[in-house]
């Protein structure tokens, strides 16, 4: 029996996000995480739920991160705001942007952020 569903059910209750809202943002049927039901989870869906859930396969399928996996924030500081921002559903969009959003301009958000961060540093630009 596949035994993720607990990993990810303990995951939704430390985020606050119902199993139920889960299962919505991915696209699947009501009751699909259903421990009683899952025997096993095919890699898609694995994914889909991991992307939403913002964690590795591995923590998905393990409830563990692989000690080499790295880590896509190196500050930890700056993980948990990118965290609580993915949370936010108004805040979410900025991570959603470039899924709707012409090239052209995806590219001239991106030149007004380094440039925010260049003149943050001091440097010129």
């Amino acid at each position: 029996m596949f035994n993720g569903v607990e990993y990810i059910r303990n995951v939704c209750k430390e985020r606050g996000i119902s199993i139920s809202s889960l299962e919505k943002k991915c696209g699947f049927a009501n009751g699909y995480l259903n421990p009683k039901k899952l025997n096993k989870l095919p890699y898609d869906r694995a994914l889909l739920i991991a992307d939403a859930l913002n964690i590795s396969v591995d923590y998905l399928m393990t409830g563990e991160e692989k000690a080499s996996a790295s880590k896509y924030y190196l500050n930890d500081e700056t993980a948990k705001l990118a965290q609580e921002m993915f949370e936010d559903e108004d805040m979410r969009s900025l991570f959603d942007m470039k899924r709707n959003m012409p090239p052209e301009r995806f590219k001239v958000h991106m030149e007004f952020m380094k440039n925010l961060y260049k003149q943050e540093k001091g440097e010129e630009f």
